[in-house]
């Protein structure tokens, strides 16, 4: 028994006592505020770095469309899926644009196997569907090399065959599907200087191609 209260220690210290690991107090009080007014999001992006990063570019993409951002820079697949109940499905939207997988491959949080990663986002598309939300699964745009994980080798391809799974997963199952990767990458497989500064992040401009991309998709649902 002291040993299981040991590692329940020393996984907390790990994480932090007061360390919202899962992200449920980034978003909790713009939440309440959507849920008290009634005023739900038509759509709401659920991502990483590269939907937070969005937001603060184009406030007006998301505005002026009445969709909703929930990214958190540095988070992976697994913790998405945590909090899609509270950051998703809890603003009633009528559709979800699900980006994640970046930070897997990066390793942010411990080694993650690809098929992993796949499950994790077949999870938050099961768990839309079930709340009568409309799922649309992007790809993981590409990615040569990780300026902060510069010792992950060739995480280009490791995400290519994520994408492949995510792709057939949503053709198998009705799903629409946003190829970021194929509008974006080199031939390299990564995010070339002209649309990034780092190799990983999209430039400001170059959310108007994703922006075009998505809307598209969107539009297919026939949701307004």
């Amino acid at each position: 028994m002291k040993k299981v209260y040991l590692i329940a220690f020393l996984m907390m210290s790990y994480f932090g006592f007061s360390q919202d690991w899962f992200g449920f107090n980034r978003f909790k009080a713009d939440n309440e505020q959507i849920k008290a007014s009634g005023n739900y999001p038509d759509v709401v992006f659920m991502g990483n770095s590269i939907t937070e990063n969005w937001i603060y570019y184009h406030p007006n993409f998301f505005s002026d469309n009445n969709f909703c951002g929930r990214g958190i820079s540095g988070q992976t697949s697994s913790q998405m899926l945590v909090r899609f109940t509270a950051d998703v499905i809890e603003l009633h939207p009528k559709a979800v644009v699900i980006m994640a997988g970046t930070n897997d491959v990066a390793h942010n949080d411990f080694y993650v196997e690809p098929e992993k990663v796949v499950e994790n986002i077949i999870a938050m598309c099961n768990l839309a569907k079930a709340n009568g939300i409309t799922p649309i699964i992007s790809s993981i745009p590409p990615c040569s090399e990780f300026p902060w994980r510069k010792e992950i080798l060739n995480p280009g391809q490791t995400i290519v065959n994520i994408n492949k799974s995510l792709k057939e997963y949503a053709q198998n199952n009705d799903i629409v599907y946003v190829d970021y990767h194929a509008a974006l990458a080199d031939e390299n497989l990564g995010l070339p200087k002209a649309l990034s500064g780092d190799g990983c992040h999209p430039n400001p401009d170059t959310y108007f191609t994703m922006e075009e991309m998505v809307l598209k998709a969107i539009n297919t649902l026939n949701i307004k």
